[in-house]
């Protein structure tokens, strides 16, 4: 499921370092992007600012979710990283160049019960509508299609979740069918966006 975000169009190419493993898989250690450095999750350094994303009922208003506590913070980030030993590939944390700051996660998701592999996005309240999940979305979709294989990338995104579907929109998604719910994380209709190896 996506969170908003929905300016410019998607820069592309990125830089991937193949720099070691994560998990059972050969992901990347970083992706660098003109603006942005897509990495591995850090609790030390990432926590304050997932918490405060994740607290927030803007950010998580399209993900199935209510505002999570700081306990319950940890616990998604505790998910991600261990999505990441299980697939070998998962979301990465977001860290703005300019700043150095966290700016959210984007990357590849696909867990027990998920319709497809995804690449997916969620900001922090202070980096939406800077065209981030834009230019790090198509640095992922690029991996998913040149170093994991996939032959197709989907968004899961809310009906009205507006800014989504542009962002994927502009990704090069389009529309590929309605699904009535996720089971055991969604329980409400889903959109689902995608796009072929080209």
């Amino acid at each position: 499921m996506e969170s908003p975000d929905s300016s410019k169009s998607a820069p592309r190419p990125a830089k991937i370092a193949d720099s070691g493993k994560f998990g059972r898989g050969t992901g990347p250690k970083l992706i660098e992007t003109e603006r942005l450095l897509l990495r591995e999750v850090d609790p030390d350094h990432d926590f304050q600012a997932w918490a405060e994303a994740f607290g927030d009922p803007d950010t998580v208003q399209y993900l199935g979710i209510e505002p999570m506590t700081r306990q319950q913070a940890w616990r998604s980030m505790a998910v991600i990283i261990g999505h990441w030993a299980i697939r070998g590939y998962g979301f990465f944390s977001v860290i703005e160049k300019a700043s150095g700051k966290w700016a959210g996660r984007i990357g590849h998701w696909y867990p027990e019960g998920w319709p497809q592999p995804e690449v997916g996005w969620t900001l922090h309240p202070d980096f939406r509508g800077k065209g981030y999940a834009l230019e790090a979305g198509a640095a992922c979709i690029d991996y998913a299609f040149q170093k994991l294989g996939w032959q197709e990338v989907v968004h899961l995104i809310a009906p009205e979740n507006t800014a989504s579907i542009r962002v994927a929109e502009k990704l090069g998604s389009s529309f590929i069918r309605e699904i009535d719910h996720i089971p055991g994380f969604y329980d409400k209709p889903c959109l689902i966006y995608g796009q072929k190896r080209g």
